[in-house]
């Protein structure tokens, strides 16, 4: 499991944190599939003939419907693995999915992408080189997960992390990384 960021100093006084939140992946969830389902019953009941239950009936088996999917996705094993990115001065730190934290100066980063894929939202960081990361401790998880295809145009590694279920949120860190590397 990563070291969560309250227990590694910051590189400098400026940094912004982001990380994973499993109670708000369960509330998002939840509410998304409550609208989900009062928005489709009325059509169900439509096709199939069937008599219209109360508004709040269907409330009620929305939330439950919500609560029980969401609920069981935030005790997965995919929804514990936490991520955190961590901006300051000092450099961009990185911990995804259950990794040890790597640090890399800004110097050392040759770009940094926030892209879509799918329904995801990922972090690429491509250092420089791979010498130039340093890791934050001396824990034995490994680095975050390095995506080695023909995305970078020298075909150099970079670091990716899911950014999907990490707070403020990835336009945040998109604007926050915006500003500190230019």
């Amino acid at each position: 499991m990563s070291i969560p960021p309250e227990e590694v100093e910051a590189p400098a006084d400026d940094a912004v944190l982001f990380r994973s939140s499993r109670w708000r992946t369960f509330a998002i969830l939840a509410l998304v599939l409550l609208v989900a389902y009062v928005a489709v019953s009325p059509l169900v009941a439509l096709f199939l003939e069937a008599p219209d239950d109360p508004w709040w009936s269907t409330l009620v088996q929305g939330a439950v419907v919500g609560a029980t999917v969401a609920g069981a996705y935030a005790l997965t094993a995919r929804s514990a693995l936490s991520t955190w990115v961590r901006a300051s001065s000092g450099g961009l730190e990185l911990a995804a999915q259950g990794s040890d934290p790597v640090l890399l100066a800004w110097p050392d980063i040759d770009h940094v992408v926030v892209r879509r894929d799918g329904l995801r939202t990922v972090l690429d960081v491509t250092p420089v080189d791979l010498d130039r990361v340093h890791p934050v401790s001396e824990e034995d998880e490994g680095w975050p997960a390095i995506r080695d295809d023909d995305a970078d145009p020298q075909g150099r590694p970079a670091f990716t992390a899911d950014l999907t279920q990490v707070w403020p949120g990835p336009r945040a860190l998109r604007r926050e990384l915006t500003r500190r590397m230019h």
